[in-house]
């Protein structure tokens, strides 16, 4: 386990041997976390730590928080759950953190709950899905936009049925994440009186979808429901620019990870055109908060220099935007009490470089910010174009809309 501590900017250097002249400094408020370095998740995790660093370097510049320096203390997790158990208890009774983080991801950071619950701690929470919902800890807050468990596919069907769509196919990996994607997918599907035509599990291992996309071709879905890891996402886009999706097919895509990355976006270039997809901070009209853009500058030459994902889009604001949660609660009641941040997080709404969050009593966001979007006009090998408005038109929510839905899918991959 191996601990990486910054502050500043710098490695933190212990100071000895003070003259008795000088006075001691204020000990810096420690906020401790684990952070997928290496791993399946260190892609995501390296950026929204960057984000959290740029966050750290800006609290500071302005004096920290309660006149004391902000230290982050950060461990690699490798990715792994069976890790961060062991990680947060060291921050807790080693290093003597005043405040946790959790990393990055569903996975590693369920085995946290029961003990942040059990010792009643503050836990930001980072791009977690339902890690709460069976622990019901009130002091649990999630940075990412999701808001109620159905929005994602709540959106994605009703533009779906606003484009004439009455039936749905449903492909989705056999992992938690994608499942729990599946099960809000029917329920809402149920509600909404659309039929479900195909329902396809297919094991995480799977490379080659040709078969799984000739049987969805013949159900004759009119809605394509997607929710799928980024090499499966790959592995089904170019089973579809093989094969084709048909041209009643209104809309496809919905859940699929992966197409947020920078170099997932680049390698697959034109295969995006057409596909709807759930995303959280894109460079469209009304995206732009106070500071957003400010941070972006910070952001891309440092990930550049860290050989991070160099848009950063879909994490890098919002660790960024953790910092500015409990920075503004700190401020508001003016001590590192965890209970009084807490209460002030459940009563307050905050303003972010993402966006004004506002949580409900899971700690989730009270209203949905998850973005439904539809790549247009994507060239292939040419990651700088994401930069540009218009490569992913944003459809849902109506509040940050740029953009109405190209349809049918077939139509708009041209």
């Amino acid at each position: 386990m191996k601990r990486r501590t910054f502050l500043g900017g710098t490695i933190a250097a212990a100071v000895v041997g003070r003259t008795s002249g000088v006075v001691a400094e204020q000990p810096p408020v420690k906020i401790g976390m684990s952070m997928a370095q290496t791993g399946g998740l260190a892609g995501g995790g390296k950026a929204s730590q960057l984000g959290i660093e740029i966050w750290r370097d800006d609290v500071n510049a302005k004096g920290g928080l309660l006149g004391r320096k902000v230290e982050l203390i950060v461990y690699d997790d490798k990715s792994s759950a069976s890790e961060t158990p062991a990680i947060y208890s060291k921050l807790l009774d080693v290093d003597k953190v005043d405040l946790l983080f959790a990393p990055y991801a569903t996975v590693p950071t369920a085995p946290l709950m029961p003990l942040v619950k059990q010792r009643g701690l503050l836990l930001m929470g980072n791009f977690s899905f339902q890690v709460n919902s069976k622990v019901g800890h009130d002091m649990w807050f999630n940075n990412a936009p999701w808001g109620p468990a159905d929005s994602w596919a709540a959106a994605f069907l009703d533009l779906g049925q606003k484009a004439g769509g009455k039936t749905m196919a449903l492909l989705a990996a056999d992992q938690e994440f994608a499942q729990n994607l599946a099960v809000t997918a029917k329920a809402v599907a149920k509600k909404l009186n659309m039929s479900v035509v195909f329902d396809q599990s297919y094991p995480p291992n799977t490379v080659e979808f040709s078969g799984i996309l000739r049987a969805l071709n013949a159900a004759k879905p009119d809605i394509v429901y997607v929710a799928s890891y980024p090499p499966d996402s790959a592995g089904i886009l170019r089973a579809v620019n093989e094969i084709g999706i048909g041209d009643n097919v209104k809309i496809f895509g919905g859940g699929m990870v992966g197409l947020q990355f920078a170099a997932v976006m680049e390698n697959l270039g034109s295969l995006l055109n057409g596909v709807v997809n759930y995303n959280t901070w894109l460079p469209e009209p009304n995206m732009y908060f106070d500071g957003t853009k400010a941070f972006f500058d910070a952001y891309t030459p440092r990930a550049k220099e860290a050989k991070v994902d160099p848009l950063g889009y879909y994490l890098a604001p919002f660790g960024y935007a953790s910092g500015q949660l409990v920075e503004q609660a700190i401020k508001a009641v003016g001590s590192l009490d965890q209970k009084a941040i807490a209460k002030y997080l459940h009563a307050n709404e905050v303003k972010t470089i993402v966006g004004p969050i506002a949580f409900s009593a899971d700690g989730e966001r009270k209203e949905t910010a998850t973005l439904m979007a539809q790549f247009r006009g994507v060239k292939d090998k040419n990651v700088e174009q994401f930069r540009s408005p218009g490569k992913q038109v944003i459809l849902f929510p109506e509040r940050l809309k740029s953009g109405e839905l190209v349809t049918p899918f077939e139509a708009a991959r041209t």
